[in-house]
């Protein structure tokens, strides 16, 4: 299972989902991470740049060029959570603290 999240620099959830300057993508296996990479994104420059539509757009790009399958996140705007469902991702939002414990619950709600 692949599991997306936006992270602080401290490990724990950054708040901001489209406008995350980092994220975490976790691949999952058997309840534990068995990978975590961390990017920064920049969203949070890049958020205002272009139209609604290029944002979330270049999200997109983000997660299937990971084959993420799970969004954990605090918040997130609805025309994101309805694209984001649409590309047939599970949207896990009111998240919040330590970025691997809300990866591995995330995941583990979905059976892995």
């Amino acid at each position: 299972m692949i599991v997306c999240v936006p992270v602080s620099g401290v490990g724990a959830i950054d708040p901001r989902w489209g406008r995350a300057d980092r994220l975490a993508i976790a691949e999952v296996l058997d309840g534990q991470i068995v990978s975590w990479q961390e990017f920064d994104v920049g969203w949070s420059r890049l958020h205002d740049e272009g139209t609604e539509g290029s944002h979330h757009a270049r999200v997109a790009r983000v997660l299937l060029e990971h084959n993420v399958q799970i969004v954990v996140a605090k918040h997130m705007g609805d025309p994101m959570t309805r694209m984001l469902e649409k590309l047939n991702l599970n949207v896990r939002l009111g998240a919040s603290g330590d970025a691997r414990a809300a990866v591995r619950a995330a995941a583990a709600d979905k059976g892995e």
